[in-house]
């Protein structure tokens, strides 16, 4: 039976370019700034639940991160913490807020490959808009997509708006993406299809447990596989 699909959502983060090394580097760094306070895994525990707290008021991407350090910082140290400390934490944000977006590998040829197919292509990431926007522009990547949606998050709801909006329905898309919570889980709900491509690594706040039945869902190896998966699905 030919599987129809009209409209590609693709995720933008450790998907398309590196993102979650960066954080991890930052990570470190912050452990050093307050190791005489925590260690590092009574620090990095606070600091996911600050994150959890602030994606409510803050949403996600770096700045959201930064603040959540700096609260994290006040709350470890009892209030103590150096001026030169919150110093530095703010210098590591605007270090990843300047770092280029490099397109991980096959995306290029990948992208090039399905929009010669004719297939509708749509950039769904959550995040920062000026940073999510700079990234998209900066990589050089902005220049394959139909569309670019930058939202505060990824929800059943979002993807049937999106696809609706860009395409043919849901029915007739698919999401393909490094995270099962925000890319693949909620774009099954909405009836899309959704392809996980694992990244090396993953942040905690995206972690989820890979669908167990389901016709809709493919895991991937690496991005450059998505032209062959659409010319099996189209047979």
């Amino acid at each position: 039976m030919t599987t129809k699909i009209t409209t590609l959502g693709f995720d933008a983060d450790d998907t398309l370019w590196h993102n979650e090394h960066l954080f991890r580097l930052t990570e470190e760094r912050f452990a050093e700034l307050l190791a005489e306070y925590t260690d590092a895994a009574g620090l990095k525990e606070h600091l996911l639940e600050a994150e959890k707290r602030n994606i409510l008021h803050y949403g996600y991407g770096i700045k959201s991160f930064t603040l959540s350090m700096i609260e994290t910082a006040i709350e470890v140290t009892d209030r103590q913490v150096p001026a030169d400390v919150i110093s530095q934490i703010l210098d590591a944000g605007r270090e990843i807020l300047a770092e280029p977006a490099a397109p991980l590998p096959h995306v290029i040829e990948t992208l090039k490959t399905v929009k010669q197919n004719d297939y509708k292509i749509v950039m769904i990431t959550k995040g920062d808009l000026f940073d999510q926007e700079r990234k998209a522009v900066g990589s050089g990547l902005d220049r394959y997509f139909d569309a670019i949606e930058i939202v505060s998050e990824k929800t059943p709801e979002t993807y049937e708006t999106l696809f609706r909006r860009h395409g043919t329905g849901a029915q007739e898309a698919m999401m393909i993406g490094n995270s099962l919570k925000s890319d693949v889980l909620p774009a099954l709900e909405a009836g899309s299809y959704g392809t996980h491509v694992p990244f090396s690594r993953t942040r905690a706040l995206e972690e989820a447990d890979t669908p167990k039945t389901t016709d809709r869902f493919f895991q991937i190896d690496h991005i450059g596989q998505v032209p062959d998966l659409l010319a099996a699905l189209a047979a």
